[in-house]
């Protein structure tokens, strides 16, 4: 063993000054009844197959096979084995989530009280918890348990009922005094990593799961935070009849204690399940005797770990032994007659969604969610604040870089520049909304996956969180900028700039989110949005005009460039309705001089659609090309939900 025995005695003893968990679990005294589970006895698995591709040899690799298991109400089993075993793949095998996408073929029978059940029944009876849990950083432990018991139950639970749920599960995981606690952001620190786990799965319980996964609760927390979080749940677990079924990586001997049952894996293949006060037995009648003072989670992940093995050839050896051993065992037979057992005393009837909870309607969870992003968009300056910092820096050096420009000709081109820089690099900054839709996303797969709602809340949500937060900041840049700079001095051109100014941000966020959806990387996503803005920047008709633009770009991506459309109308707001003066004549002989022929060549002043004649740009189409700006909005926002839908 790697480990001495001195320091596993010191651990053993340091384990035994911790309570006791089921005299914690007595002395608990908290309102958690609604967690009571009366409908799923059991869950049961059997000949658990996942076959996929070799990583190198390209043949086909069993990462499960025919693995089986029971756990019954109240009970906790630990998924326990080296890495590369199986746990987790099992684990969401159980959970009805992905397989890997190398998987060429997979079985899985999962029985509820000995009977199958669709999906979407078993989503409403069962929660996951990630390893990794998206917890949104700027809502307080509090918000966090009352969004997630508003997205799962109706309105038909009244203020006080919800409160007193809450207020429940705050006391059995011991959050009652972090309750009004942020869980924190990058910039604004907030609970421990104990209290976030303890969190993650209080937020699923709120939901009143019956069958509660979790995917390495105790992965980066230390002995004393491991058995919090395992103590806490067990108390909750076994007052309430819950089943619980957990992958776990080396736990303490104090954590291991608190499950009930006990599945250990290795290469695939199961080497033992049954109580964890059995091990002990197990093992020794079979000549592998478990120590005096070491873990025994530790010595058992080692007996079956042929991974760091000093010979090679007789650990690999040794494992097959103790494989063979298992399904020769009088366990592995009992464990078998009862999986067919109480798929026999089901009668094969398949479980349904009568007496399931009914989840809220498409308009409150929309409502939800939109009241839940609205305290993130103000708390977390990573969604609007920066942003907001950034096009006011941007409008404050566009206005003193094109100051005050005048009426004379000179400034003809400048006007333009400053039409081209203010509407493209707006849509260009949208860049920075990806980390913000990144963590959106990230809660939404999680909570997708348990059920809560799908891709159409989200997109409706998000779309209109953004509206009024979009047209604030386009008003605050145009006040800064659009005066500064002398565009056209009415009132009536100041808010058709703004219109504009409003769809593209609209548009370009709108692209934010679809490219997001497909490529949830924030540096392939960042790319990707850039990318595209340069493209958009170089077709819209600024660069080239529109007449000699090559016909690929043309016609394959100018007509449903939005910044095209942003460009031509503010080009059209700014020169349709304006008189420049032309300069002197560089010659004798000559009045003037002008840059653009037009009707007022002959008084020395060049009429504004002389201007926009060169890119034969013409009013009385900004109604069309306001309804083609809400096209390509809905449109990204469609394919967005699209590609959401698909990537399940």
């Amino acid at each position: 063993m790697s480990c001495s025995s001195e320091t596993m005695a010191t651990q053993q003893t340091m384990d035994a000054r911790k309570p006791s968990p089921s005299v914690d679990v007595e002395k608990q005294e908290v309102n958690d009844d609604h967690l009571r589970n009366t409908t799923v006895q059991s869950i049961s698995w059997r000949d658990v197959t996942v076959t996929v591709k070799g990583r190198e040899t390209k043949l086909p690799k069993a990462i499960l096979s025919d693995v089986s298991g029971i756990v019954h109400a109240g009970e906790i089993l630990a998924l326990m084995g080296p890495s590369g075993s199986g746990k987790t793949t099992l684990l969401n095998m159980l959970a009805s989530r992905p397989v890997p996408s190398s998987t060429i073929d997979s079985t899985c029978t999962v029985l509820v009280n000995g009977s199958k059940s669709s999906k979407s029944t078993f989503r409403s009876l069962s929660r996951f918890v990630e390893q990794e849990d998206a917890l949104i950083g700027s809502l307080t432990v509090r918000e966090t348990l009352t969004f997630a018991s508003r997205l799962s139950s109706t309105n038909s639970l009244s203020k006080r009922e919800r409160i007193a749920r809450i207020d429940g599960l705050l006391d059995s995981f011991g959050l009652r005094d972090q309750a009004d606690t942020l869980i924190g952001t990058p910039i604004r620190k907030g609970l421990s990593g104990g209290q976030k786990r303890r969190v993650g799965v209080a937020s699923q319980l709120i939901t009143a799961p019956k069958i509660l996964f979790l995917d390495e609760p105790t992965s980066g927390l230390d002995s004393a935070a491991s058995w919090e979080v395992m103590n806490y749940l067990r108390g909750v677990a076994k007052r309430n009849g819950l089943i619980v079924i957990a992958s776990i990586h080396q736990p303490s001997t104090a954590t291991f204690n608190l499950f009930d049952k006990l599945l250990l894996l290795s290469q695939g293949k199961t080497h033992f399940f049954g109580g964890v006060t059995e091990v002990e037995q197990y093992y020794t009648g079979i000549g592998y005797a478990l120590p005096m003072h070491v873990n025994p989670a530790e010595y058992l992940l080692e007996l079956v770990n042929v991974d760091f093995a000093r010979g090679r050839g007789g650990a690999e050896e040794r494992l097959i032994q103790l494989q063979r051993a298992w399904e020769e065992s009088g366990m592995a037979e009992e464990l078998r007659r009862a999986v067919e057992r109480v798929e026999t005393q089901s009668g094969g009837v398949e479980l349904t969604d009568d007496g399931v909870k009914k989840h809220p309607g498409t308009m409150s969870l929309v409502w939800t969610l939109l009241r839940r992003a609205f305290i993130k968009s103000y708390r977390d300056v990573v969604v609007y604040g920066i942003r907001v910092a950034m096009y006011f820096g941007l409008a404050v050096m566009m206005g003193t870089v094109w100051l005050r420009l005048s009426t004379e000709q000179s400034s003809i081109i400048p006007l333009t520049n400053a039409i081209f820089y203010g509407s493209a690099f707006m849509s260009f900054m949208a860049v920075a909304y990806v980390p913000a839709f990144l963590e959106d996303r990230q809660t939404y797969v999680k909570e997708h996956e348990n059920g809560l709602y799908g891709a159409t809340e989200l997109i409706i949500s998000n779309f209109l969180i953004g509206i009024p937060y979009l047209f604030l900041i386009s008003l605050l840049f145009s006040i800064i900028s659009y005066w500064l700079s002398n565009f056209q001095p009415t009132a009536s051109a100041f808010f058709t700039w703004v219109l504009w100014l409003f769809l593209d941000l609209l548009a370009a966020e709108s692209l934010v989110v679809l490219v997001t959806s497909i490529f949830p990387s924030f540096v392939i996503s960042l790319a990707v949005v850039a990318f595209a803005n340069g493209l958009w920047m170089s077709v819209d008709g600024f660069m080239v005009q529109p007449g000699i633009l090559n016909v690929f770009y043309k016609y394959v991506f100018h007509y449903w460039d939005y910044q095209k459309y942003v460009f031509e109308n503010m080009m059209i707001n700014e020169f349709a309705h304006r008189t420049y003066e032309c300069a002197p004549a560089p010659t004798e002989g000559d009045n003037c001089f002008c840059m653009f022929p037009s009707k007022f060549a002959g008084e020395c002043k060049i009429a504004g659609q002389g201007v926009l004649d060169q890119y034969n740009y013409h009013p009385g189409k900004q109604g069309r090309d306001v309804g083609i700006m809400m096209a390509i909005v809905v449109g990204y926002r469609l394919a967005a939900w699209l590609v959401l839908k698909l990537r399940r």
